[in-house]
């Protein structure tokens, strides 16, 4: 029997849900299946997604092949490198280690990504306070206006 890990669909029209699942390669999409070991939403921002860990893991020991699509959630939530690491008889401390290198690069990847999401509505906006508080400051320090209109005269 060749087991896959894949998607199966839940929820309403134009509303998915879909759980994580080890299933038979040959049952349908959303029909039997082995175990659930995780669900992913992709409604959320940021995405939601959970796994547990230790299940997969273990599918993907006796061999269980995962979709594409499930592959990448699992490199993004670190299964993928702590399988491969297992696999290659890495300890467990180096393990550990690896993925705390791992999990402090996706933070610096997400604040780059965030960066990069604002729009530029935004940034033009943020720009164009800036200089006119500059503005306002120069125009401030250079020349004081008098008050009464006819002393400039």
């Amino acid at each position: 029997m060749a087991v896959k890990l894949r998607l199966r669909r839940l929820g309403r029209k134009k509303n998915p849900f879909y759980r994580v699942i080890a299933a038979d390669s040959r049952a349908p999409r959303d029909g039997r299946f082995i175990e659930e070991i995780g669900y992913y939403n992709p409604l959320t921002d940021p995405t939601t997604i959970e796994m547990k860990e230790d299940r997969a893991l273990y599918w993907l020991s006796q061999g269980a092949t995962p979709t594409i699509t499930v592959k990448n959630l699992l490199r993004k939530k670190g299964i993928t490198l702590r399988f491969d690491l297992m696999k290659r008889g890495v300890p467990e401390e180096k393990i550990a280690e690896e993925l705390k290198k791992w999990e402090v690069l996706q933070l610096e990847r997400q604040k780059r990504l965030e960066a990069k999401k604002m729009s530029a509505k935004e940034r033009k906006a943020e720009e164009a306070k800036k200089k006119a508080e500059e503005k306002a400051e120069e125009s401030a320090a250079v020349e004081p206006v008098s008050e009464n209109p006819e002393a400039q005269g």
